[in-house]
């Protein structure tokens, strides 16, 4: 069976493509959907002149809001509980 949603327990990462259409929601309401459903890390993907950077945050539990932990471009190296390295260029994929 497969399964189109998740409980927030199951959940260790969410990660938000923002597009002009979505921008205020992904910047302003999900976060804290997410963190009031106590999801430990959130990622937020901006482009920046046609390349796309990583907003990266983890849950404070005390507080029970994220605070920023990384801005990445190029690349993303991080451990979420394990070990995360993506290649962010898009140089390959993107014509002018």
């Amino acid at each position: 069976m497969e399964m189109t949603t998740f409980k927030p327990e199951d959940v260790l990462l969410v990660v938000e493509v923002v597009s002009p259409e979505s921008e205020e929601r992904d910047r302003t309401t999900k976060p804290i959907k997410y963190s009031d459903a106590s999801i430990r890390f959130f990622w937020r993907v901006e482009q920046d002149d046609k390349q796309p950077v990583v907003y990266t945050f983890e849950l404070e539990p005390a507080v029970k809001a994220y605070v920023p932990t990384g801005i990445h471009r190029g690349r993303l190296r991080t451990n979420i509980g394990f070990d995360v390295d993506i290649d962010l260029d898009l140089g390959g994929f993107i014509r002018d």
